[in-house]
């Protein structure tokens, strides 16, 4: 016995070590970032973790002492990213509890259509995209940005949400019913607060899609709604890309997704396991 439970005390410290060694692996790239914004212009190749700490990457980025406007691309993006996902969860959620309660020949087509477009390659609309918003005025646009992230938050939203309403009881809605409720009503009343953590995860979610999108603001914006994603690659442009202030850039664009996370995060372990367990 006494040298069954040495044995699995083994390889409970090899099981430690190894979470503890993809920890470190997994956080190092964003180490290494936070080192190179910290680090000044002149220790940028000199040196790898021995030079002398400054905010000055930080303090350019936010200032636009560099002509590049990174203020208003962060801005842009919360601006885009939250209409995208009030728009989808708008769509969404009625779309995927109509879907959840009401079946019909060729529904799941119909749904399984709706998914593909999340699926597709972005690469392979984008040309006939900016052709139209070239024709209708949306290219750099507000409306044109959360327009064409519908794509990525739309699917989404309603196929998740879909498994959250799919997992509660018709019973609840129809003693709605029977008390007088509209079938709107019930929806509102009875199902939409039962899945609010559902809700909270799966917005989240579609928040983080639609700020990191690349490929959409790269090809259908210029300057007026460029987004962080784009425009923290503009400090990498010139005779000397300035990798202290991309890493600022792009540590300061990381802010709004982790503090989302942080304040919904009793929500998000609710609503990811929501429907895990039946009773």
């Amino acid at each position: 016995m006494a040298g069954g439970r040495g044995a699995g005390r083994v390889w409970g410290w090899l099981a430690d070590a190894a979470l503890i060694g993809y920890f470190v692996f997994a956080l190092f790239p964003i180490a290494w970032m936070l080192i190179l914004s910290l680090k000044p212009a002149d220790q940028l190749f000199s040196t790898y973790f021995s030079f002398t700490p400054t905010l000055g990457s930080y303090r350019t980025v936010l200032g636009d002492s560099e002509g590049i406007p990174f203020v208003r691309f962060f801005v842009n993006s919360l601006v885009v990213s939250v209409g995208a996902v009030a728009l989808s969860l708008l769509v969404g959620l009625p779309a995927a509890y109509a879907s959840a309660r009401h079946r019909f020949k060729g529904s799941e087509n119909l749904m399984f259509t709706l998914l593909s477009f999340r699926f597709a390659p972005e690469l392979t609309v984008i040309i006939p995209l900016f052709v139209l918003y070239q024709k209708l005025g949306l290219f750099d646009t507000y409306v044109g940005m959360i327009w064409v992230l519908q794509l990525v938050t739309l699917p989404l939203i309603v196929w998740i949400m879909r498994s959250y309403f799919a997992d509660l009881s018709p019973e609840l809605e129809q003693a709605a019913l029977l008390d007088g409720y509209s079938r709107t009503q019930a929806f509102f009343k009875v199902a939409l607060p039962l899945v609010k953590p559902g809700v909270a995860a799966v917005s989240l979610l579609a928040f983080i899609f639609a700020w990191n999108n690349f490929v959409f603001p790269l090809i259908l914006t210029s300057s007026e709604a460029q987004t962080v994603t784009v425009g923290a690659l503009s400090f990498l442009g010139g005779d000397r890309p300035k990798y202290n202030l991309t890493a600022a850039a792009a540590l300061v664009s990381v802010v709004p997704p982790l503090l989302l996370a942080l304040t919904i995060q009793r929500y998000l372990v609710r609503g990811l396991s929501f429907g895990a367990v039946k009773s």
